[in-house]
């Protein structure tokens, strides 16, 4: 265990040295920042790249993608959600790489019933294993207006926050054995379509097609981070030095807003599942991932 633990820690101390001190921020036009990769027309740039629309009908759903690769950052995105009877849609909107081995980190919003609540669904995957979901309520309404969407990556952990209040941390448990996403540089998509075989109330709820089209919305896109590109990370030692994020972690206030979120919010949590992982709980969970 220790001889595994000092491996860990001389991984974690090459990767800093090997980043350094960086921050390369992505900000403008979200036509400069993402492609639009699917729907046939059902995504739309307008207002000169500051708005990105996704929508969804009985056809197709549609979706979009980053122009850039990324290897740890802090990624911001105001979404607007599906207004009204969303039941049976899903938005995603998440970091990945590929390859059958791939990483990922999740958040998912399932539509509902209107006046009743959205579900947002998190995960995160290393090494191509998942099964790490965490499900929320929100306490605000994500459809009448837009709200910050943000992801830490940093190579100790990954927080996933709401306007600015942190709803979970998965920290890197690599001295216990588990993989964390570190290596493998990601993409940001963003996706909206039917998923009513399972999304809303397990598939009992289907989608009203006569409320079509859906429509998510988009904008103030900012990422300060890491670009992958041609083998290649555009941090290096000889950056200025301005990469707070990059050993960022919750401070007092952080903690005790995630633990906020947790009590009162939290609908689901993996690392509380016995019935499903009747051999013990994944070993991470004792990490508070």
């Amino acid at each position: 265990m220790i001889s595994s633990i000092k491996a860990s820690m001389a991984s974690m101390l090459h990767l800093f040295l090997l980043l350094g001190s960086f921050m390369v921020a992505a900000t403008g036009s979200l036509n400069e920042n993402f492609d639009i990769t699917w729907g046939d027309g059902r995504a739309k740039m307008l207002n000169n790249g500051e708005l990105l629309t996704l929508s969804l009908d009985k056809a197709s759903g549609s979706g979009f993608q980053s122009k850039n690769e990324y290897l740890f950052g802090k990624i911001d995105m105001q979404i607007k959600l599906v207004a009204g009877n969303s039941a049976g849609t899903v938005t995603a909107y998440y970091l990945s790489s590929k390859g059958s081995t791939w990483d990922e980190i999740d958040f998912e919003f399932l539509g509902n019933l209107s006046r009743d609540p959205y579900i947002l669904h998190t995960n995160v995957f290393s090494q191509g294993k998942g099964n790490r979901e965490q499900q929320f309520y929100l306490w605000f309404d994500p459809t009448a207006d837009f709200h910050t969407y943000s992801i830490l990556w940093n190579p100790k952990r990954i927080v996933f926050s709401l306007d600015g209040t942190p709803i979970r941390e998965f920290k890197n448990s690599e001295s216990i054995g588990i993989p964390f996403p570190k290596n493998q540089p990601m993409r940001i998509y963003s996706s909206l379509w039917n998923a009513d075989d399972w999304a809303t109330r397990g598939g009992l709820v289907k989608t009203d097609w006569t409320q079509a089209p859906f429509t998510a919305s988009y904008r103030n896109f900012k990422a300060d981070a890491c670009v992958w590109s041609n083998g290649k990370s555009s941090c290096t030692s000889n950056s200025p030095s301005s990469s707070s994020w990059l050993s960022q972690e919750l401070d007092t206030t952080g903690q005790e807003r995630l633990k906020w979120v947790q009590k009162n919010y939290m609908i689901y949590n993996y690392c509380s599942d016995t019935k499903r992982f009747p051999q013990g709980l994944p070993a991470e969970c004792s990490s508070t991932s």
